[in-house]
């Protein structure tokens, strides 16, 4: 990973998302609403939920809206029905993006992620001209510094399917998305407590900007992650040191 720190890049992505925190709630609901409904209730038979769950508690959503959220996923309270849509494009010097959102109105989502890669310099794609780029994993990242001999040998008996040390000493270890919270929680009990972990659409290769097209990319990121019916961003961009 010559030319940037990939801590450092987890580091800001993490940092932006805790000044998110305020916000996310609404998004938060929906995820947690869709998982419900799609897999039921019981976070002990629905990994989706389960990660939605952690990830709410994780941001101190207060428990009522957490459990209004499912309610309204398996029909016990009234709530908005909502479609998954995804859409690609392109970024600056041709970063890949993905944009995952939850909608009840279709028409004004694509007109509004639409308006947004065009707004800072970018250009939506059709259905699948960047996903193949992306693989859909859970990510859990060790700050530089933790025994990686002892860390692999953890990761791999709990049922993760690649440790990655970077150049900068950091340790990333990859899971299957249904096998995450599984991985996560093996770990914690062997001593080795995440940084920070998600579920993810992990680039296979990443875009290195530097100076004003990373400017220009965090404001188109930011744009795109500021729109309600957005729920997650993914891109192949990363930034220099």
């Amino acid at each position: 990973m010559a030319g940037h720190s990939k801590w450092a890049n987890i580091q800001h992505r993490k940092g932006r998302q805790d000044e998110k925190r305020g916000a996310a709630f609404s998004k938060l609901a929906k995820e947690i609403t869709v998982a419900a409904k799609m897999g039921g209730g019981d976070s002990n038979f629905n990994p989706r939920l389960r990660m939605a769950v952690d990830k709410a508690k994780g941001q101190n959503m207060p428990k009522d809206k957490i459990d209004n959220a499912i309610k309204k996923g398996t029909g016990e309270l009234e709530g908005v029905s909502y479609e998954e849509i995804r859409y690609e494009g392109y970024g600056i010097a041709g970063a890949a993006v993905m944009v995952d959102c939850l909608t009840d109105n279709k028409t004004r989502t694509v007109a509004d992620v639409r308006h947004a890669f065009s707004k800072h310099g970018g250009n939506m794609g059709s259905d699948g001209c960047v996903a193949y780029q992306f693989k859909h994993c859970g990510q859990l990242m060790f700050a530089p510094g933790v025994n990686e001999e002892a860390l692999m040998d953890a990761a791999l008996e709990a049922g993760a399917e690649d440790v990655i040390t970077n150049d900068d000493g950091s340790i990333e270890v990859v899971t299957g998305p249904n096998d995450f919270t599984d991985v996560r929680d093996a770990l914690e009990a062997a001593g080795y407590k995440a940084e920070f972990g998600e579920v993810t659409m992990k680039p296979d290769n990443e875009t290195e900007l530097d100076g004003d097209e990373a400017t220009r990319m965090q404001k188109l990121l930011d744009a795109l992650e500021a729109l309600d019916d957005v729920q997650e961003v993914y891109t192949s961009a990363v930034f220099g040191d």
